[in-house]
């Protein structure tokens, strides 16, 4: 690694969205110029139909591999992650086509990591319509990761991450049904264990954690539900009697009131980011904890609306990349 400035790997997303629009507006992002090298990942090919659809004025320095001797200084640096489907793809529509471009992206920027090559990955957005139709198995980037680097894919947890709050998902994309099952004793304390060694990573000593409740009023002492009093709150006792700040369980319609708290840990996707999305809207960053790399994304989708019209915000592409510039250097286990 070069020693000035870490090497951000960026997976440009889905081919057919927005996703190597704002991947680029975020690599020219004179801040993030500042904090990190960055690296594009995607085909070149496609990248340059966004380039010209977009009006985006800059030069595309395709490289075969990364190289950190030899920085890119004034347009982008683009790892060339070819795809011969590239010219089936249109613009809006979904595709098996995008949904393989987009995974071999996201693929290669991993391996960068895990190679060392680059410092970091943060992957712009998904259509997980088209990975569906590829015949894929994808339930997010969390899972995705999980794999990609040898774990079991409900190991890696989503941190979202707007301002200075923080919300960790115990359980992401699945069914509120199997949701529910996955939410054992084990599993909540395994996810608060993983938000604490994050958090001293991200640069906090002694970090407070508050976790949320399943059920309504977190259970309401047992007349809207068990899980609070037979697994929440248990798995609290265990992580508190192993050092962790952390209390709970809170009502998760009330939690994100209290002040003073470095992370909040739920039970469910939707109590996590509906919070996020109406605090935060297209400004907030998903980090995927728990894997030997640091991997960070965006919580909102593929836009295929406005693809192709150069007016996509790359705010949270740039908080993406931005927190993980600042984090540190080098491969952590979370």
């Amino acid at each position: 690694m070069a020693a000035d400035r870490p090497i951000i790997a960026i997976a440009t997303g889905d081919p057919a969205g927005i996703g190597p629009e704002i991947s680029m507006k975020a690599a020219l992002d004179a801040g993030v110029r500042a904090l990190c090298r960055p690296v594009l990942v995607g085909d070149p090919d496609l990248v340059a139909r966004h380039v010209r659809a977009c009006g985006i004025g800059a030069d595309i320095a395709v490289i075969e591999q990364i190289d950190a001797e030899r920085p890119v200084n004034d347009g982008i640096a683009l790892l060339a992650c070819r795809s011969p489907e590239v010219a089936e793809i249109d613009f809006g529509g979904n595709s098996a086509a995008s949904g393989r471009a987009s995974l071999s992206a996201a693929r290669m920027a991993i391996k960068a990591a895990l190679a060392g090559d680059a410092d970091a990955v943060v992957a712009a957005p998904q259509n997980q319509t088209s990975i569906a139709q590829a015949g894929i198995e994808f339930d997010g980037y969390p899972s995705f990761v999980a794999r990609e680097t040898g774990l079991s894919p409900h190991d890696v947890y989503l941190m979202l991450c707007f301002g200075e709050v923080k919300i960790v998902h115990c359980t992401l994309h699945v069914g509120v049904r199997e949701a529910v099952s996955l939410i054992t004793r084990e599993r909540v304390g395994h996810v608060i264990a993983t938000a604490d060694r994050t958090l001293k990573r991200l640069g906090l000593a002694a970090p407070i954690i508050h976790v949320g409740g399943l059920n309504p009023h977190a259970g309401e002492g047992g007349l809207f539900g068990s899980e609070e009093i037979d697994i929440i709150k248990p798995a609290i006792a265990d992580a508190a009697a192993n050092g962790i700040r952390v209390a709970g369980p809170f009502g998760a319609d009330t939690m994100f009131h209290k002040k003073g708290v470095d992370a909040f840990v739920v039970m469910l996707h939707d109590q996590g980011h509906i919070t996020a999305k109406l605090l935060a809207r297209n400004a907030t960053a998903g980090l995927a904890i728990g894997s030997p790399i640091l991997f960070s994304s965006v919580a909102h989708g593929s836009g295929h609306d406005i693809v192709g019209k150069g007016i996509a915000d790359p705010t949270a592409m740039i908080e993406a990349i931005t927190r993980l510039a600042k984090t540190g250097r080098g491969q952590y286990q979370a």
